[in-house]
């Protein structure tokens, strides 16, 4: 058989017998690990809907655990940063041609872009100029810059799923259906985490101080912040006598970056997991971290932290010259409180002596940590609302009446 006709084949219609409804069809694409995880409570929640719904698309582990069928793996689309994304754009812009393809082909009831906006929003324009419904799953950060985006987002997204309060208003300012269905990291951290049990499962030692360290999910990430990450947690040890560094890594391949930038430290009395963010970050005194989602899980875990981050110099040159970044604030926790509440050392200023610094701050200052408490779980009740529920009735609600 020919490879075209092998595509035909695998993209058509199974028989059905005269009169049988067709099962109903959700079609997701996920990009990163955040959303496979997002993509796996929607799922679950939708089966429990729809039992004998199929799901298939681009997504992750957690997404097939929850009975997804992977077109793709999301690692296939965790590229970021202008140089990054312009290396791959030529395989990336085929990747979504052929899938587009296939989703006409398989012919969806309900399309969920979660995040990754850059490779959904013109996939989820394409499928709702063919008549299928379309919802994007984690709001772009209009908030932030260019709030007109929300229009266009609009013209892609039949339903925009916002993670945030402060994100709905914006849309309907603009004329789009957007509903706020809370965040499930919200929903996965508990109000009160328990650290000694979070130390006990990850055999920490009760008494002692612990940083914890994330370098990133992605091995871009890792390559640009490890090293920088290492000699702040070096110079940390140092000041901070009996300090365990605790270090999870996202996947095999984070792992192995992880360990080849240890091998070539210094530093001693590491304790390097698989998996286990949450439990690392509940378990530690401080967290040292990369900006993006493991900010906000920090900020969950009641755990005061300093972030952390470097994009490629490029991709830096061309988001100054072109005047992108609008705000100044970037994590999550500060973003969400409207003020600086926890260290953000940018670019430039991320170096190992400001990370250590700050780091430090925090192991000395323990009013300023008690102070920081309230404030996270202010932040943390406004978020929690079972968010995977709301978002399967968000998605169910585009679906036409039962006959």
């Amino acid at each position: 058989m020919s490879s075209s006709a092998a595509s035909a084949a695998c993209c058509a219609e199974p028989a059905v017998a005269p009169g049988t409804p067709r099962r109903l069809r959700f079609a997701l694409v996920a990009g990163e690990a955040s959303g496979d995880l997002l993509g796996e409570g929607l799922v679950r929640q939708l089966k429990e809907r729809f039992p004998d719904a199929e799901f298939a698309g681009i997504g992750g582990p957690r997404m097939r655990e929850a009975g997804f069928e992977t077109w793709h793996d999301y690692g296939e689309l965790a590229v970021m940063g202008l140089a990054e994304v312009l290396r791959h754009l030529p395989r990336l812009l085929r990747l979504r041609s052929g899938l587009a393809r296939r989703l006409l082909a398989w012919k969806p009831d309900v399309f969920i872009g979660i995040d990754a906006p850059d490779f959904n929003l013109g996939l989820e324009r394409r499928l709702k100029r063919a008549g299928i419904r379309t919802v994007h799953y984690v709001s772009p950060s209009v908030w932030a810059w260019r709030e007109g985006r929300a229009a266009k987002i609009g013209c892609s997204a039949d339903r925009v799923l916002c993670l945030f309060p402060m994100e709905p208003p914006i849309y309907q300012r603009h004329g789009v259906d957007a509903r706020f269905v809370g965040h499930p990291l919200a929903d996965a951290f508990d109000a009160v985490p328990d650290r000694r049990a979070a130390r006990e499962r990850l055999g920490l030692p009760q008494d002692a101080p612990v940083l914890a360290v994330l370098p990133g999910s992605r091995l871009g990430e890792i390559q640009r912040l490890w090293p920088v990450f290492i000699d702040a947690a070096r110079l940390v040890t140092v000041q901070q006598p009996g300090l365990v560094v605790a270090v999870p890594a996202a996947n095999h391949a984070c792992r192995e970056a992880i360990e080849q930038g240890l091998a070539k430290s210094q530093l001693a009395n590491i304790a390097l997991y698989d998996g286990q963010a949450h439990d690392v970050m509940v378990a530690a005194d401080v967290v040292l971290l990369a900006s993006g989602t493991a900010a906000l899980e920090a900020m969950l875990a009641k755990r005061p932290m300093v972030v952390g981050y470097r994009i490629s110099a490029l991709t830096y040159r061309l988001v100054m010259l072109l005047g992108l970044m609008k705000v100044n604030r970037y994590s999550l926790p500060n973003v969400l409180a409207n003020e600086p509440i926890v260290p953000e050392l940018m670019q430039h200023d991320c170096t190992p002596e400001n990370l250590a610094d700050a780091v430090m701050g925090w192991f000395r200052d323990h009013e300023a940590r008690a102070a920081l408490l309230p404030r996270f779980e202010h932040i943390h009740a406004k978020l929690r609302g079972d968010a995977s529920v709301a978002a399967a009735e968000a998605v169910a609600g585009l679906l036409p009446p039962a006959p």
